[in-house]
C-alpha cells in the first residue's frame, strides 16, 4: 500500500503511454494471427492475412478517435452548464489544475443510480459523466473524490488504454467468433486435408478471444487502484472517496444506461452482483473488490 501512495505522478504517466503502445501492438498481433488462421483455412495465400493488418490498423485509428463520443451517446449523457450545477462545475476546474490537466467536459446521465465515469483519448479531448443519483446521494467531500478519481484516470492516460483496450478486444472476439462459425460450417472444406483440422482452428478462436478478454480485465483493475491513490494525493482526503465508494456500492439502483462495453469506465461496476458472482469477479472482473479499494484508502 505504501510504494503505491509513493507512485510518482509523472511517472504513472509516462509509463501508462508506454503500456498504450505495448497493448495496441499485442492486440494488434492477436489480430494478425486470426487473420492468419482465417487465410489458411479459406486457402487465399496473403489476401485475407493483408486484409485483416489493414483493417485492424484502420480500427485502431477509428476507435482512438471516436470512442469518447460513441460512449458518451450510448450511455445518455448531456453536457452540463455552470449555472445547473455550479459545485460540479467549479470543483472539476480545481481538481483539473491540481492535477495540472485541461478542465474536462462534463456531462449527466439522467438514473437514479450513483456512479460516474471518465472517458476520451487524452487530456485534451476528455470528458466525465456523472448520473443524477450520485448528484443527489453523496455530499460534496463524496462527490469532490468522485470527480478526483475520474480526473485522476485521464491524468494518468489510464482512459486512453481503456477505451482502446475494450474496443479491440471486442473486436477481437467478434474475429474470433466468426473464425469459430466458418470453420464448422463455412463449407471450406479444402483446407481440411492440407494439414489445418478444423479443430484448431476453432482453438486459436477460442484462445485468441480469452486472451484478448484478459488483457482488457488486468489493465482495467491495475488502473482503478492508480486512480484512487491519486485522487487522495489530489483532494488530500481519503475518506471522501471510500465513502462514495461504499454508498456507490450498497445502492440496490439498476442502471439500465450502462452495458457490458462500458461497464469497465464506471467507478464501481454499475451490474450488482450476488455472492458466487462476487467471488468469481475477483477473478475475472473489470473492477478490483470494491472492499479492498476501500480498505486501501482508509489505511492511507
Amino acid at each position: 500500500m505504501q510504494q503505491r501512495e509513493r507512485i510518482s505522478f509523472f511517472d504513472a504517466i509516462t509509463a501508462n503511454k508506454r503500456r498504450t503502445w505495448v497493448l495496441m501492438g499485442m492486440f494488434v498481433a492477436l489480430l494478425t494471427a486470426l487473420g492468419y488462421a482465417f487465410d489458411r483455412f479459406t486457402a487465399q495465400t496473403g489476401d485475407v492475412l493483408l486484409g485483416f493488418v489493414i483493417f485492424a490498423f484502420v480500427w485502431t485509428l477509428i476507435s482512438y478517435y471516436a470512442s469518447a463520443s460513441v460512449t458518451l451517446a450510448i450511455s445518455g449523457a448531456r453536457p452540463v452548464n455552470r449555472e445547473e450545477y455550479p459545485f460540479l462545475v467549479n470543483t472539476l476546474e480545481g481538481l483539473a489544475i491540481a492535477a495540472n490537466i485541461p478542465v474536462p467536459k462534463l456531462y449527466i446521465i439522467d438514473t437514479p443510480a450513483p456512479n460516474a465515469f471518465a472517458t476520451g483519448r487524452d487530456p485534451q479531448h476528455a470528458a466525465v459523466a456523472v448520473t443524477r443519483g450520485l448528484i443527489e446521494r453523496l455530499n460534496r467531500q463524496e462527490i469532490e473524490g468522485v470527480l478526483a478519481h475520474e480526473v485522476s484516470h485521464i491524468a494518468n492516460y489510464d482512459i486512453r488504454i481503456q477505451t482502446i483496450a475494450v474496443m479491440l478486444a471486442g473486436f477481437i472476439v467478434l474475429l474470433a467468433d466468426l473464425l469459430f462459425r466458418l470453420s464448422f460450417w463455412g463449407g471450406h472444406g479444402r483446407r481440411r486435408d492440407e494439414g489445418v483440422p478444423l479443430i484448431v482452428l476453432a482453438l486459436i478462436s477460442y484462445v485468441a478471444a480469452f486472451f484478448a478478454n484478459l488483457l482488457k480485465l488486468a489493465i482495467s483493475r491495475e488502473r482503478e487502484y492508480l486512480a484512487d491513490a491519486t485522487a487522495a494525493m489530489l483532494t488530500r482526503n481519503p475518506e471522501g472517496l471510500a465513502s462514495a465508494l461504499e454508498k456507490i456500492a450498497l445502492d440496490p439502483t439498476p442502471m439500465p444506461q450502462a452495458s457490458e462495453a462500458t461497464a469497465h469506465l464506471y467507478i464501481v461496476n454499475p451490474f450488482k452482483k450476488g455472492a458466487l458472482a462476487r467471488t468469481m469477479a475477483t477473478l475475472f472482473s473489470t473492477h478490483p473488490p470494491t472492499e479492498e479499494r476501500i480498505a486501501r484508502l482508509r489505511s492511507m
